[in-house]
């Protein structure tokens, strides 16, 4: 900058640039000011009137003087108009949607979406446009191919008090189609390919954790393994190839022991990426083969006794089946509701990790007493019990009960429920002793009990769970 130089400025090239007309003016206007106080005197000193005219000369010089001070306070604040022509700066705003008003209140929700756009070039710009129209933080994205567009996933966080109908319609007027949408939750903030592999991890531990990967995989499915020879007898569901069948909403696998595994959606589709995905993890379940975790735990029941909880498979089946044999026809009724002789056709069942986990109480000489049975039963859990006739009352069943249902939680079940006939009263107190909100079913001597895992953590409901039996 040229303080010194008041007359000079910038031109646009950047050159010095004179104002030589402003001078001119300033030279004229002072040879009149000359001019007229030249006649201003003359005309007091010779005049009659000459103390009036220089009164009222004062009053119009105070006057003006008034006025040129309100003038100066009331625009001297406007912006410098610029030699070169340029605007004025703008107004400081800050940074982000401030005109966007906060119609929807202060927090967020977590949601999973997915939509169907075009496959065209900016067909997904303008639906992240349409989410940041309404403030919705787009916290993660993944993309599936399809033959006619792209499926695009969607991990949002939103507004508190947007609905999610709003979400969908701003969706749908950016070109989006067949959205889906749910709410989510912290576990979702993973990223896949993370999730994914520590799905893959948990497989390769335990077989009973296939049916949980797939649905923590694939959301809110319904997941069935049917044997190739059911328990009851009869013919088995048609095989399928290796590769597997993908049909809309459901896709069907080779199960690894033998026989199908169908996952169904019926809310929305599969697309190839999913399917790839579940293929990979039931291909990995196929070639590790059989296995449970190790571990055990070993209880003092309190007449003094010790005793080893431990999980059990297939590999236990004669053990079972001998506890069988010493259980009387009326305990055996009580669990399996039918005829008693068909009891060992279930338990080759019951026992495979495919199909849940079974705990074991066994005493120190390793004679299995008492059975605890955690079955997945498509979406839906399902808890079982059998205690030998003479370790009955001895609170063995409570505490296979109490495991099972925090290995439930620990596993995301909503809720567990057990089928019992409505004269088992040590059934009914084992549920009662869980300590959580009951639901009771009674149909023709048949009583279902449903235990709500949502009202209370797990350790409440059963106490401290050894990680090395889940």
């Amino acid at each position: 900058m040229t303080p010194d130089i008041p007359d000079v400025t910038r031109a646009r090239h950047g050159r010095p640039v004179h104002h030589w007309r402003r001078e001119v003016v300033e030279l004229a206007a002072l040879f009149t000011a000359v001019a007229v106080a030249d006649a201003g005197a003359n005309l007091v000193g010779h005049g009659p009137d000459g103390p009036a005219l220089l009164v009222v000369s004062a009053l119009v010089l105070a006057a003006t003087a008034v006025f040129h001070v309100w003038w100066s306070r009331r625009h001297g604040h406007a912006p410098p108009v610029s030699d070169t022509g340029a605007r004025p700066a703008a107004e400081t705003r800050p940074a982000g949607p401030s005109e966007q008003p906060a119609a929807y209140g202060i927090g967020g929700t977590l949601w999973r979406m997915r939509t169907t756009v075009k496959d065209e070039p900016g067909s997904l710009a303008a639906l992240c446009t349409a989410l940041a129209g309404h403030r919705v933080d787009i916290l993660s994205l993944q993309t599936h191919p399809l033959a006619d567009g792209t499926a695009d996933d969607f991990l949002l966080r939103a507004p508190g008090a947007l609905p999610a109908a709003e979400i969908t319609r701003a969706v749908a007027l950016a070109g989006g189609t067949g959205t889906w949408i749910e709410r989510a939750d912290a576990h979702d903030l993973v990223d896949v390919p993370t999730r994914v592999l520590g799905l893959a991890a948990r497989t390769a531990v335990d077989t009973a954790e296939l049916p949980l990967a797939l649905r923590q995989l694939l959301g809110r499915c319904t997941i069935r393994s049917l044997p190739g020879r059911p328990a009851g007898g009869g013919r088995g569901p048609q095989p399928v190839p290796a590769e597997g069948v993908l049909e809309d909403t459901v896709m069907r696998l080779p199960a690894p022991e033998g026989g199908v595994l169908t996952v169904e959606r019926p809310y929305l589709p599969f697309t190839p990426t999913e399917f790839a995905r579940a293929r990979a993890l039931v291909e990995l379940d196929s070639r590790l083969g059989p296995r449970i975790p190790d571990g055990e735990d070993v209880l003092t029941l309190p007449e003094g006794n010790d005793i080893t909880v431990r999980r059990v498979d297939t590999g236990d089946l004669a053990a079972a089946r001998a506890m069988h044999d010493r259980c009387s026809p009326h305990t055996l009724g009580l669990r399996y509701h039918g005829p008693v002789g068909d009891a060992d056709r279930y338990l080759n069942h019951l026992l495979s990790p495919r199909y849940g986990r079974t705990l074991a109480a066994q005493t120190a000489s390793g004679r299995i007493v008492g059975l605890g049975h955690l079955l997945w039963d498509g979406d839906e859990t399902e808890v079982a019990l059998l205690v030998e006739d003479e370790w009955q009352q001895r609170g063995i069943g409570g505490e296979l009960l109490g495991r099972l249902v925090a290995l439930a939680a620990e596993a995301g079940c909503e809720s567990v429920y057990a089928v019992t006939k409505a004269s088992n009263t040590g059934m009914v107190a084992a549920m009662r002793g869980l300590g959580l909100p009951l639901d009771y079913q009674v149909e023709e001597g048949t009583l279902v009990i449903t235990a709500r895992l949502d009202a209370a953590p797990a350790a409440t409901a059963a106490g401290p769970q050894p990680p090395h039996l889940g």
